[in-house]
């Protein structure tokens, strides 16, 4: 815990769905916010739909409509001008760059320091999905960046992108990732057991390896990868005679076109309660996403569970391989016969993860690295 004459005071706004947490960003923000409470203290506004019993260790302040309009409204200037003073805020953060007009004239008119919280360079990641109006939000994004007093990035490539493209100082800038809630390997007896569950779930051999690919599917960049898969991977590893193998696809709204079809050694789990039991229980874990920005948060959790994976590079934008102990192998984007045949080789790693991967990921790491940015950076 920080010292109590430094400590900062965080007014968190968060103006989407977050709670209960079920995908990736979801979690990133649930989770950072958890242990960011138990390093300093932090209330967040959120919208009115958000659940407060799912926020732990901190208040939740439904004040914020669920409407588009929200981000807006001028009268939320009013309100939480007196929230901020209410608190004793010294830091107000933001998730994403869309209500920098807010904060910027919180931030001019209270005094109150800017946390931009990124979890993508938003207008590259729209460019990649060819949106039209992408280069608007550029520059709106470089001048909120540019406002902030501190600037954390989901991962170093965008932190790299943002100095030198908004043109912000190395000292508002740090790297503060997606994250994962334990901080050691899995019991192997737990993995064991996960494993023999999906096999009698699923009614998979004992000489076959169990493959994971999950996500949210409404988000093209996954949607598109379960495409790859279906068309190209799997045909591609059919082609293996002697590589036995059921692939699982879990999360939400996979689309009926695909979900009613069925495929050769391909399982559709659609979303499921506990995911950490297919990440325990799978072998290796795909992930042939080629689009989209940020870092690949069903990626970090995969390896934090002590899974192999395969991935494309774009897929593994802000994990090191070196962090992983031969765990993670990589091929370009695109490169799907490398990857089919990489894959044959990830169901065979016996290695581990090593505790660097924790110290990289791990949330309780994440939030007092963050704290310590604060304090040292003024």
């Amino acid at each position: 815990m920080t010292g109590a004459m430094d400590m900062p005071k965080i007014l968190s706004i968060v103006p989407y769905t977050v709670f209960p947490a079920k995908v990736g960003g979801q979690k990133g923000i649930a989770f950072f916010n958890e242990h960011l409470a138990r390093e300093t203290e932090l209330v967040c506004i959120t919208v009115k739909n958000n659940d407060p019993a799912f926020a732990k260790g901190y208040n939740i302040l439904n004040i914020l409509s669920n409407g588009f309009y929200r981000y807006l409204n001028l009268l939320y200037f009013f309100r939480i001008r007196k929230l901020l003073r209410q608190y004793g805020s010294t830091h107000l953060m933001l998730e994403h760059p869309y209500y920098g007009w807010l904060g910027v004239l919180l931030k001019w008119f209270t005094g109150v320091k800017l946390i931009i919280h990124s979890h993508n360079i938003e207008a590259t990641r729209w460019k990649s999905l060819q949106k039209w109006w992408w280069r608007i939000l550029w520059w709106y994004e470089r001048f909120t960046h540019r406002q902030a007093d501190y600037n954390f990035f989901i991962q170093e490539q965008d932190r790299q992108y943002a100095m030198q493209r908004f043109g912000l100082a190395d000292s508002k800038c740090i790297t503060i990732t997606y994250g994962i809630e334990w901080d050691r390997l899995p019991l192997q007896q737990d993995r064991l057991s996960a494993k023999q569950q999906l096999r009698h779930q699923y009614g998979i051999a004992e000489n076959e390896a169990i493959l994971l690919f999950n996500g949210a599917f409404d988000y093209s960049p996954n949607l598109d990868a379960l495409k790859k898969i279906i068309t190209i991977v799997n045909p591609a590893l059919q082609q293996k005679l002697d590589f036995h193998y059921k692939i699982i696809i879990c999360g939400r709204k996979i689309p009926l076109e695909l979900n009613d079809k069925s495929y050769d050694n391909i399982i559709f789990a659609g979303f499921v309660d506990d995911i950490s039991t297919y990440f325990k229980g799978a072998d290796v874990f795909i992930n042939p996403v080629t689009e989209g920005g940020g870092i690949k948060t069903k990626l970090v959790e995969a390896l934090g569970y002590n899974m192999n994976a395969v991935s494309t590079l774009n897929g593994a934008i802000g994990i090191e391989s070196s962090w992983c102990n031969g765990k993670l192998l990589l091929c370009a984007d695109n490169d799907w016969s490398s990857f089919a045949t990489l894959i044959t080789q990830a169901a065979h790693i016996k290695n581990d993860i090593p505790p660097i991967y924790f110290e990289r990921f791990y949330w309780g790491h994440l939030a007092r690295k963050a704290v310590a940015f604060i304090q040292t950076a003024g």
